[in-house]
């Protein structure tokens, strides 16, 4: 009997499209078919296969506006923000497409004029990537581009509640000639789906983005058969706003931060700490220009904040601010819901809490929704204790316009990605990815490829 994944707009809690789960049969024939064909990839020159994702890359901008659309309809994000995305998904293709001609060995002298020593770089082999909802185009992108570009096949399972994007890229792929042997897309739930991506002989490597209890399983299950590991995972974001900071721009680039994707982002701002000098002042601008920010479905043009995306993310935040409350927090604004259980759709208007402490929730688990809490400190040594005190370490926010504060604060903030003065960091040409139980290797930049590559040397006598 054919098992069916029922697409919901998050939005109505209607059915999009009904989407086939692949049997462990299928699945194995397609992980055979990728590693089978990398024998033919790998040797498929490196001008080729940049040109094939330059290709690729034009063909997803041609039908931006209806890749944006579906995104919209099965993630819940406004449109304006899933155009973005698109124009995002496509600059890590068309970063990786220019990699892919650079990918330089080297000679090193030798030790004796006899010998040459020289290095050289080639794909690791089929590479399966589990991809997350909340970006489902650029989560694809910014694995199958370094992928492809190093001369690996590809294979990527993504989440059940978002596979239409992935879907059509890889329908695009196949379009402009990238073989289908080269990039495949599997669907199925992620507890079947993971033993198999990791038990298999046919993959050498998994990149994954998503939680960390689920990476840390991926890694430990990938250690029988040795495999390569990218793991992007879980992320407790801090934004500090020291006592010198333009408050305009600190407030500005929050909201930028916090209420993208409806707060459903690995990186947005989850815990905001203010100079206590500047509290009033902060909290009043940010609180005012939230209040204006326009929640409902993302189709509609003036939406600025969308659904979350199903009933389990939705009981969690909501958990959170209750908690918040009970211990003392302050609701400066939203604590308002417009959530039908039985329907299936689920808005939680942005909400700040005030005086929020070290002993709640939200300031010790990811929220993944529209809220801020906000924590003050006095000297900026206890703004970094507290922002580092959680096992995460993937992204970090911090305000100041003195050079120096803000050296030492990049100095000490133990985060793979920092804004200073930005909200918004991310980009197809920087190194992204965390420390601690954030995550494994980068994405992104030159470093995103090496990943997908292994190092050869050869050492050459008797010259």
């Amino acid at each position: 009997m054919t098992e069916l994944i029922q697409v919901k707009n998050p939005a109505t809690g209607e059915v999009i499209q009904e989407v086939k789960i692949d049997t462990e049969k299928e699945i194995y024939e397609a992980l055979k078919r990728g590693n089978n064909y990398f024998q033919e990839w790998r040797n498929v020159n490196a001008y080729e296969r940049s040109r094939l994702l330059k290709s690729w890359s034009q063909k997803i901008h041609d039908n931006k506006e209806k890749i944006a659309e579906v995104m919209t309809l099965e993630s819940g994000k406004p449109l304006q923000e899933s155009l973005g995305e698109v124009n995002y998904a496509t600059s890590y293709i068309d970063w990786y497409a220019e990699e892919a001609k650079r990918l330089y060995g080297r000679t090193i002298p030798a030790a004796s004029e006899t010998k040459r020593i020289i290095v050289s770089k080639q794909p690791v082999g089929l590479v399966a990537a589990i991809t997350p909802w909340n970006f489902p185009a650029a989560m694809m992108t910014r694995k199958a581009a370094p992928a492809l570009a190093a001369g690996c096949t590809f294979i990527v399972k993504p989440a059940e509640e978002t596979p239409l994007t992935t879907m059509k890229l890889v329908e695009l792929a196949h379009e402009i000639g990238i073989p289908e042997n080269a990039v495949q897309v599997i669907n199925g739930r992620g507890s079947e789906v993971g033993p198999l991506f990791t038990e298999s002989d046919f993959v050498r490597k998994i990149t994954f983005t998503g939680s960390t209890p689920v990476g840390k399983s991926l890694i430990k299950n990938s250690a029988d058969t040795v495999k390569h590991v990218s793991m992007e995972l879980g992320g407790h974001a801090p934004l500090i706003v020291a006592e010198d900071a333009e408050i305009d721009v600190a407030v500005d680039q929050t909201i930028a931060s916090k209420f993208r994707n409806a707060g459903q982002t690995c990186i947005c701002a989850n815990r905001v700490i203010v100079h206590d000098s500047i509290t009033e002042e902060f909290v009043g601008k940010l609180t005012e220009k939230i209040n204006k920010l326009k929640v409902g479905n993302g189709l509609k043009k003036d939406t600025q904040v969308g659904p979350v995306i199903n009933e389990k993310g939705y009981d969690k935040i909501v958990s959170q601010i209750n908690d918040a409350i009970d211990q003392g927090a302050e609701v400066l604004c939203g604590n308002r819901y417009d959530a039908d259980k039985e329907q299936g759709y689920f808005f939680v208007h942005p909400t700040v809490l005030q005086h929020v402490d070290l002993d709640m929730k939200i300031m010790h688990e990811e929220t993944f929704g529209p809220v801020i809490p906000i924590t003050l400190f006095h000297d900026i040594d206890q703004a970094i204790e507290i922002a580092n005190n959680t096992p995460f370490g993937l992204a970090a926010y911090f305000f100041t316009d003195n050079y120096k504060i803000g050296t030492y604060l990049h100095d000490h903030l133990d985060f793979g990605v920092i804004g200073w003065n930005d909200g918004a960091p991310s980009a197809a040409q920087a190194p992204f990815g965390g420390m601690k139980e954030s995550g494994l290797g980068r994405e992104g930049g030159v470093e995103g490829i090496e990943p997908y590559l292994e190092t050869k040397y050869l050492s050459v006598g008797g010259l």
